[in-house]
């Protein structure tokens, strides 16, 4: 009998993620859906996912930035489905840190989440990956090359992820592939107040495709990578409709 290919997802609950998860399992991927505080989004896709392909989702409740002990993660991983053919470091923290407001909670809650665990979920989880020649997939953010004002801390913390995502690629090669993808507009924050209507319709004259991209771009592109794309190792995909090049 085939066995079903095996993704986790890290914030898999919510927006992106959970876009992330509908186009894995769409292509006929078991999921593991990691969720820190989004219980209830995380079960109601995980039920709306399961109408489709009974028992193809379960959940990974962990706190990543509090997580001390990685290596369990392995045998969970292994206790599910008996492999894991993809990881996706998608999880992240997102607030401004304007300097002189900035605190080592601040710190710790931003590079944890968009550095520290990807690395050690990368480092747990390779054993696992080179079973099945597997791959590593971070989604990042085109503000690790481009600074956003006023979020020093997470432009800092996606580019220690772009170069995780390269050197990863080094060393993991050749039987694990580790690419990334650099989202632009693709959701406003949650907190909608944070950038004016002015500053959005700005965002969107900058694109030279002149609109707002969708989740399922980043999604499709994650697909595309995992397991269409066997001689793409190190890269960093733009999903930005083009506003890299202004």
């Amino acid at each position: 009998m085939k066995m079903n290919k095996v993704v986790l997802v890290t914030g898999g609950a919510q927006r992106i993620g959970a876009e992330i998860c509908r186009c894995f399992h769409h292509d006929g991927y078991n999921i593991l859906l990691h969720y820190n505080q989004s219980e209830t989004a995380a079960k109601s896709l995980q039920s709306k996912l399961c109408e489709k392909r009974k028992d193809s989702v379960r959940l990974l409740q962990l706190d990543l930035v509090a997580n001390k002990a990685w290596s369990p993660l392995l045998d969970f991983c292994h206790d599910q489905w008996g492999r894991l053919d993809v990881l996706i470091n998608n999880a992240s923290s997102f607030y401004p840190t304007p300097i002189g407001k900035v605190t080592e909670q601040h710190w710790d809650d931003i590079l944890g989440s968009n550095l520290k665990s990807p690395y050690f979920l990368s480092q747990a989880l390779a054993p696992a990956l080179r079973e099945v020649a597997g791959c590593i997939v971070n989604i990042i953010d085109i503000h690790g090359d481009r600074p956003l004002k006023n979020y020093s801390v997470y432009s800092i913390a996606k580019a220690g992820l772009a170069m995780l995502t390269r050197s990863l690629a080094k060393e993991l090669a050749p039987e694990v592939r580790v690419n990334g993808i650099s989202p632009g507009a693709i959701l406003w924050p949650e907190d909608q107040a944070r950038i004016s209507e002015q500053t959005r319709s700005t965002i969107i004259r900058q694109i030279p495709l002149k609109r707002q991209g969708a989740p399922e771009d980043v999604g499709r592109t994650a697909c595309f990578l995992a397991h269409s794309a066997p001689y793409i190792n190190g890269q960093i995909l733009a999903v930005d409709g083009g506003r890299s090049l202004s």
